[in-house]
């Protein structure tokens, strides 16, 4: 089963790196998104369990500890034990067997994928909807282009370093009862490197990487919604010894139409007629994100009465087609009428009489079912 769970970092949106009040701040966005009693996708409540699994295991820092070390076996607690650490077991192994410490060792200078870093960006709605390409401008570490990345100064090398004589280990004999101990640590002068600069870097120190500003387009697909994130493979920090970067995650910050609301890939327009149109049915236009249409409104219309127009809404973001826009009718009843107004109206009401209908009453929330139930 652990071999088909995604990367639990990958599950948040967040970095390798991230700090633990990052990984809450992603956990509760993405929690409020995907909670079943908000999220009615059929696949919400699956998401959700995935979320407050993978936030279970980053927000502690021991189970977070050994997920980065041994995957989804380690977070379960069946991973397989590392004799390296503990007192010197692992050269009691080498000791009698022939193998032990090299293991860690080997690990230790292996190359490492870089790590992940986070972009907001904020996009208008129509944006969201149709698709656009965006500049963005980050910062990031690279390799030192004076060095290449060695730490040394051109034209010198590391050399092996002469406290672990270039193993990446230090090696401290004890004696016990039972015998003699090999303790082996990592070595504190070259880090377990193996190797020192001895003639550093000038534009670098020493450091290997430098921040460098770059400039990156990226291609927004029609239909997003805000929290959408967009993976850019590769556009992360880089790796070391030789390992694979990491990526860049565009979180989409879409922001709030003057008119349009969404839900899902539908749009939804509230749009105000007067009692004259209501009553005896009109033509009008109505406004969409692809221009003016008209409508044609039928005699005896109703607040509420809800209007679809057919492919009007946002484009499907997987799969061909788009949703619809609904137009949702307000009569409007007007507050400030001249006497001409006034006078006709009075003889209005004298035909319709004064008989009066007792309405359920509906809330909001059983508006917008109505709407959606179309």
């Amino acid at each position: 089963m652990a071999a088909n769970k995604r990367d639990y970092y990958e599950v948040l949106g967040v970095g390798r790196q991230s700090t633990q009040e990052e990984i809450k701040k992603a956990y509760r966005r993405l929690a409020r998104e995907y909670h079943p009693d908000v999220n009615k996708n059929a696949d919400a409540e699956t998401r959700f369990k995935e979320i407050n699994e993978a936030y279970e295991v980053l927000s502690d820092e021991q189970k977070r500890a050994a997920y980065d070390r041994f995957g989804h076996a380690g977070a379960q607690g069946g991973f397989a034990t590392d004799f390296s650490g503990f007192g010197g077991f692992g050269d009691i192994f080498e000791e009698f067997f022939g193998f032990g410490g090299v293991r860690s060792a080997a690990a230790r200078r292996a190359p490492r994928r870089g790590g992940d870093l986070r972009y907001e960006l904020t996009i208008a709605f129509e944006e969201a909807v149709f698709g656009v390409e965006k500049e963005i401008e980050i910062t990031r570490p690279e390799a030192c282009p004076r060095c290449s990345g060695s730490g040394s100064e051109p034209g010198t090398t590391p050399v092996r370093c002469s406290t672990c004589k270039g193993t990446g280990e230090v090696r401290r004999v004890q004696q016990s009862f039972l015998g003699s101990f090999v303790n082996v640590s990592t070595c504190p002068t070259c880090h377990g490197d193996g190797e020192t600069i001895g003639f550093p870097c000038m534009q670098c120190r020493g450091n290997k990487f430098v921040r460098a500003t770059r400039k990156i387009n990226v291609k927004i697909p029609a239909g997003v919604d805000h929290g959408t994130q967009i993976r850019l493979a590769g556009e992360g920090e880089p790796g070391e010894r030789g390992g694979p970067p990491g990526n860049l995650y565009v979180e989409l910050n879409v922001l709030p139409h003057a008119y349009f609301r969404r839900r899902d890939d539908n749009l939804l327009l509230e749009l105000g007629i007067n009692v004259a149109q209501a009553a005896l049915g009109d033509e009008i236009i109505v406004p969409t994100l692809d221009g003016d249409e008209k409508l044609t409104i039928p005699p005896g219309t109703q607040t509420g009465k809800v209007f679809r127009l057919r492919n009007k809404g946002v484009p499907h973001l997987r799969t061909n087609g788009r949703g619809d826009q609904l137009v949702v009718i307000d009569v409007m009843i007007p507050t400030n009428l001249i006497a001409e107004q006034k006078r006709l109206f009075r003889e209005l009401a004298k035909t319709l009489g004064k008989d009066v209908v007792p309405q359920r009453e509906k809330t909001f929330l059983d508006k917008l079912k109505d709407v959606f139930s179309l």
